[in-house]
């Protein structure tokens, strides 16, 4: 079988998922369909957006489908009568065995790490939270428990100290989109070599998870030390963002989103969140092992901004601090 005849359903929704997509249309391969979570309304207005995907798609004249419940009757109707050989998933939602065992060739996912390390919904951000040097994509076969399958391809990429997951993201987007390839072309040649995720393992006990991270996740806690505050804010920028609260005599606390630090060593001991600043260009946050410097930053309502553009705006008033 070549390319042109393999039928592929392809399953994704944002950015990340739409680089792979455009990499298997631009090369020839027969997108049979393609299946994107439903619309949703987004921003004030409430203006019902499109995902990546299906803009994509739609830009293509792709058969699409939008199921709200992958159980659905109509759905997997509508799915079988599409005869894929083979599906591809990158970025969507967890799927029902009768979904994933429906093609003969079976369905294969783009996971972005090395796995079995960071099974989950966030292995970009937390990779780097927790300081590793690198990361990675994973093609897998999908089975019953999320994230487990036998292993197809991988391959590595170092993360830089100051790397955060914005970029690292970018870069996984583009070489996960080669690596989708590659593997469809395995698959095609009957050439996989599938090996289970237990065998790259020593002991369960070193498996590192990829939890979803949630809003009150993203609060820095400085109590922790620089390297480790730092991780943390580069780990979540630019999105969702690390955030704290700035306190300031006389006024209530305010929300502030930190995208952007760099650390500052010493053995000086200052009060856990105190800010020293000298209200023009820099604000440095006292915490174990020395001072974050604060990079950019924005407050509820504001843009984000340089800490120096900020700081010609906003006066940080003394004895004010991060908790």
């Amino acid at each position: 079988m070549n390319k042109k005849d393999l039928r592929i359903v392809f399953m994704g929704t944002p950015d990340f998922a739409v680089e792979s997509l455009r990499e298997l249309v631009e090369n020839g391969y027969n997108i049979a369909g393609v299946i994107s979570m439903p619309d949703k309304p987004s921003g004030r207005g409430h203006k019902i957006q499109y995902s990546a995907v299906k803009k994509y798609a739609l830009e293509q004249n792709l058969p699409l489908l939008q199921p709200g419940k992958l159980k659905d009757e109509t759905f997997l109707h509508e799915l079988k009568a599409w005869n894929a050989d083979l599906q591809i998933v990158v970025a969507f939602r967890m799927l029902p065995e009768v979904v994933w065992n429906m093609p003969r060739l079976g369905t294969f996912n783009l996971h972005g790490s090395l796995l079995p390390q960071y099974r989950g919904a966030a292995p970009i951000n937390w990779a780097i939270i927790n300081g590793d040097k690198e990361t990675g994509v994973t093609t897998f076969f999908l089975t019953h428990e999320i994230d487990t399958g036998k292993i197809i391809l991988r391959e590595k990429i170092k993360i830089g100290e100051d790397d955060n997951a914005g970029k690292i993201h970018d870069e996984l987007m583009r070489i996960g989109a080669k690596l989708v390839q590659q593997t469809v072309d395995l698959i095609l040649e009957d050439n996989v070599d599938a090996v289970a995720q237990e065998q790259l393992l020593a002991d369960e006990k070193d498996l590192r998870p990829a939890p979803k991270i949630f809003k009150e996740t993203c609060r820095i806690d400085w109590n922790k030390t620089a390297i480790d505050i730092h991780n943390f804010i580069r780990g979540l920028s630019p999105y969702p963002t690390a955030w704290t609260e700035l306190y300031s005599e006389g006024r209530e606390p305010q929300l502030v989103k930190i995208y952007a630090s760099g650390i500052i060593p010493t053995d000086a001991q200052q009060p856990i969140g105190s800010i020293d600043t000298d209200n023009k260009s820099y604000l440095h946050v006292a915490c174990v092992g020395g001072y974050i410097r604060v990079e950019e930053i924005q407050f509820a309502g504001k843009r984000a901004m340089a800490i120096d553009e900020v700081l010609r705006g906003y006066k940080i008033e003394k004895n004010a601090y991060f908790k």
